[in-house]
């Protein structure tokens, strides 16, 4: 009976991770790719780059590229490889993109991926849009998984709506992004393969694919927020469940329609965060307040936050991955430090237990414009800050360690030059962000 079970377990795994179900997902939405034939020997087997013999193809299991790896049988764009002979139209040879162009419904629009591989520069291949208005969508669903998302909504939410959870927020958000990339370095799984599959996006394409990490900030995020909140503002829960499920659900389809996960992996996700939000259900308070109270809290935050790190960066080779685990942890950093000081200076914004449950004040045009003018001081400082401590910063241990600094990409690519960086800089705009800029606030009195 368990063995049956296991098998049935390990069949729907192996279904759910096909990436043809990604592609029929895409092309559902109106996503079809522009895929060049790759040239084949005449037994139908493919050449390895160094000569050897022929691999069997298996979908969606390629290995990672390496930083100047050159190897024709490595997808690393959009389905495009260095000995392509003619280009595909939705996997249909023998039309070239004009003469497809010519045949298609006049609302389709050729794209190319907004941002370049980030790792191997490659800027991925055209594809066809028929339908502009999941494209945009799903777009935006994505990019509330990225960088510039959560330099936006922690700020507002700290500064404009409630501090503590803001704080809180950042804790889970920084373990959870850890544990979930440092679950990919150790899995190994690549990215599903194309063809079949579309690269909208080809910026993480390099990076392994399993769990989906966007999917798990993306779970986290809402739905930890929901958790904190509820209770503690006056809304009904069927509407903060439905916002947080919504959220959730977008960012997650959103990878499988940008062609970077494989539907298991997008549940995987869900579900690994779901296991996660749960441990933190029950200890996120006394975290935060041990933050605050406890003498020995910044030594703690400090050599756990760096011992993370460098566990993080010892599973694998240099990706984007290993320096936006580096990133986080050293937002989460700096956002305890501040936490620390805050309290110690009594400088602490959260409200008295006894307002309890909050309720949202009336929307007045004094109260937008005070929350936009916050908003946009702290961003600016919070901007300032990280470039120049990019700027310095990444000289300075270029320097130390005796590297050559003209080549940005090439020195971050060292642990010694991209641990350091990214702990000083990010864990100076997680300090700046929870105790400097709210300092500012009071002296122009706009707190």
């Amino acid at each position: 009976m368990a063995n049956d079970f296991v098998k049935t377990f390990v069949q729907m795994c192996n279904y759910l991770q096909d990436p043809s179900h990604v592609a029929r997902f895409q092309n559902l939405c109106g996503v079809k790719g522009t895929f060049p034939v790759k040239a084949t020997k005449p037994d139908g087997g493919q050449s390895k780059p160094d000569g050897g013999q022929s691999e069997p193809d298996f979908p969606g299991l390629r290995k990672r590229v390496q930083h100047g790896e050159q190897g024709s049988d490595v997808t690393v764009g959009n389905g495009a490889t260095g000995d392509a002979t003619a280009p595909q139209v939705n996997g249909m040879q023998g039309d070239t993109p004009d003469g497809a162009s010519a045949n298609v419904d006049p609302d389709t629009t050729r794209a190319k991926p907004l941002r370049k591989n980030s790792l191997t520069g490659d800027v991925g291949q055209e594809f066809l849009v028929h339908n502009k208005f999941l494209f945009y969508l799903f777009t935006f669903g994505t990019e509330l998984g990225n960088e510039m998302f959560f330099i936006v909504f922690f700020p507002f939410l700290f500064w404009n709506i409630d501090a503590l959870v803001s704080r809180r927020l950042i804790v889970v958000w920084a373990w959870n992004l850890f544990v979930g990339q440092s679950t990919k370095d150790m899995v190994r799984w690549s990215r599903p393969a194309s063809p079949p599959v579309v690269k909208v996006e080809v910026f993480y394409n390099s990076e392994y694919s399993m769990p989906s990490t966007h999917a798990m900030t993306g779970t986290a995020i809402p739905f930890c927020l929901f958790m904190l909140t509820y209770g503690r503002w006056q809304y009904p829960f069927l509407f903060g469940f439905c916002v947080a499920l919504s959220w959730s659900v977008l960012v997650c389809v959103s990878r499988v329609y940008m062609g970077m996960h494989s539907i298991l992996e997008v549940i995987t996700g869900f579900l690994y965060t779901l296991l996660i939000l749960a441990f933190f259900q029950h200890t996120l308070d006394k975290i935060d307040n041990f933050y605050m109270t406890d003498r020995y809290a910044p030594l703690v935050i400090i050599v756990s936050h760096v011992s993370l790190g460098l566990v993080a960066f010892t599973l694998d080779s240099w990706s984007t991955s290993r320096g936006d685990t580096a990133q986080a942890l050293g937002t989460g950093v700096g956002a305890a430090l501040a936490t620390h000081v805050n309290y110690q200076l009594g400088l602490m914004q959260d409200p008295p237990l006894s307002s309890l449950p909050l309720t949202l004040p009336p929307i007045t045009v004094s109260l937008v414009v005070l929350s936009l003018l916050r908003f946009f001081i702290g961003v600016a400082v919070i901007l300032i800050t990280r470039m120049v401590m990019k700027a310095v910063t990444i000289p300075f241990l270029c320097r130390l360690f005796g590297l050559p600094s003209d080549d940005v990409r090439q020195a971050r690519q060292h642990m010694k030059v991209e641990l350091p960086y990214r702990y000083i800089v990010y864990s100076v705009v997680g300090f700046s962000c929870v105790c400097v800029v709210p300092l500012l606030f009071r002296i122009l009195n706009v707190a």
